[in-house]
């Protein structure tokens, strides 16, 4: 049954996030912390959208969903419809619903923002997504024309699976190469099961494959197929490899050990958790363990709750600056707090400590932040505030750096001086090889799933294009 609409129902309730499972749960357990909305409670929140004739929430959103026209739908119990609509400009829209820090974008956006509450849209997002996906929706390809061409994407995060969804709904053959045993890339493996189970990109991989996509997991390339081979088997490419030269520090003492790698931590806690052969991705288990995190975005926020599930003895995150100019996400660093991690604002590291080799220690100096022209605020060291942190395990979470394959200037693919892939200016996405597209970090470095989603949909348009275009000439056409 359909319900009718209230304009004014942002007057009679206010916002409302999903419920969360209890504190003495969660602390210890690896599975999403917030419980699904249930389908009254996701109808009245949606009915709280007021429809604005300029909707800020969807310009402010990467992939410009069409949020009020969706919480419409679902607020009127029609999910199916609603479902149908989030996948007309997103590929992933169940993995942002529950990664994308709303917070910073369509949330912040809303115009109930100020003095009323924004409405809940990634809740809602997440809960069309599911419940449609539970009722058997799947995407309707029986009018797509199939063509003959074949593309190749390497790397099954984020940007690959975007641009394999929109290929596909395009008629393109599209077969996904990656050196994981899992689809997701570090949307599995490098986001703790408390923010997206694993789950959800098995899911999305039956979706995937049942609309076609061909998936050849654990294949790595220069490895198992060499870059000229793979050029060769397909009319064009497209590359999502991301991100995972980690960001370094230098400080004294570091050659005495006691550094624990964030993206190996997080990874061989999934690794363990599932059973998954990941050669070079150890169990790291810091229970018992006085754990340090330095940074302050989301990789440090899921480093400090990895920790206090594993049960570490205490938890801190030291960042340089204060709490409001932290880059991740405040609803995140809200939950750390709530369980148990301790955070060390405006705190400066300066070198470690070691007794016989053991770490037991990190001296930090405080900091005030000092205004820069055109800038952030920058960290000016106090004098005299330096003190010690006791520690026996350490993670540098200060994000990553390009890590471009060394066969990409092989295919003539070429990259900065930062190592990230060059983008040439034809069409969206389209690199020096012009039958070579990539979107994602590797072009735009460390950003948001979701502008990896965005970029990766236009590579794909672009791929079409040119395929369209240079159809005369293809071999394999």
């Amino acid at each position: 049954m359909i319900r009718k609409h209230d304009n004014f129902a942002f007057l009679e309730r206010s916002r409302e996030d999903p419920d969360v499972f209890p504190l003495k749960i969660r602390k210890k357990e690896f599975r999403e912390i917030y419980k699904p909305f249930e389908p009254q409670e996701a109808a009245l929140q949606a009915e709280r959208c007021l429809d604005c004739g300029n909707p800020y929430c969807e310009w402010k959103c990467p992939v410009h969903n069409y949020i009020p026209n969706w919480l419409k739908l679902a607020s009127e119990g029609r999910i199916l419809e609603a479902a149908e609509l989030c996948h007309e400009t997103n590929s992933l829209p169940e993995v942002c619903g529950r990664i994308c820090p709303q917070d910073r974008l369509c949330e912040q956006a809303c115009t109930l923002t100020t003095g009323f509450g924004a409405v809940t849209i990634g809740a809602i997002e997440r809960y069309i997504v599911d419940e449609a996906l539970k009722q058997g929706w799947r995407p309707d390809l029986s009018n797509v024309q199939t063509k003959p061409w074949s593309v190749g994407i390497v790397g099954a995060g984020p940007a690959g699976l975007a641009c394999a969804d929109i290929l596909t709904r395009n008629g393109i053959n599209v077969t996904v190469y990656d050196r994981y045993p899992e689809i997701g890339g570090l949307l599995s493996f490098g986001i703790p099961d408390f923010k997206l189970e694993l789950q959800v990109m098995r899911r999305r991989r039956e979706v995937l494959e049942g609309a076609g996509v061909h998936f050849k997991m654990n294949c790595e390339i220069g490895r198992d197929i060499k870059a000229s081979e793979l050029e060769n088997m397909h009319d064009a490419l497209f590359f999502g490899l991301g991100t995972y030269q980690p960001v370094e520090a230098s400080l004294p003492g570091m050659e005495k050990g006691g550094i624990v790698p964030a993206l190996e931590f997080l990874i061989g806690q999934t690794s363990h958790m599932y059973n998954l052969d990941l050669p070079g991705y150890e169990h790291i288990n810091l229970a018992g363990e006085q754990v340090l995190v330095l940074g302050g975005g989301d990789t440090a926020m899921d480093c400090v709750r990895t920790a206090i599930r594993q049960g570490a003895a205490s938890v801190r995150c030291v960042y340089r600056r204060d709490q409001q100019n932290m880059p991740g996400s405040q609803r995140e660093v809200e939950h750390a707090k709530k369980e148990g991690v301790k955070f060390e604002f405006n705190a400066q590291p300066l070198g470690l400590i070691h007794e016989d080799r053991k770490l037991t220690g990190l001296e930090i100096t405080k900091t005030r932040l000092v205004k820069a022209a055109g800038g952030r605020a920058l960290p000016e060291a106090i004098p005299g505030s330096e003190q010690v942190l006791p520690a026996t395990a350490l993670i540098f979470a200060f994000g990553y750096r390009p890590s471009p394959p060394q066969w990409l200037a092989s295919i003539g693919v070429s990259t900065d001086g930062d190592g990230l892939v060059e983008i040439k200016d034809r069409l969206p996405g389209q690199t020096s090889n012009p039958a070579i597209f990539a979107a994602g970090d590797m072009v735009r470095g460390s950003d948001l799933v979701v502008t990896a989603i965005a970029d990766a949909r236009a590579a794909a348009q672009s791929i079409v294009q040119y395929l369209e275009m240079r159809q005369p000439q293809l071999k394999r056409a």
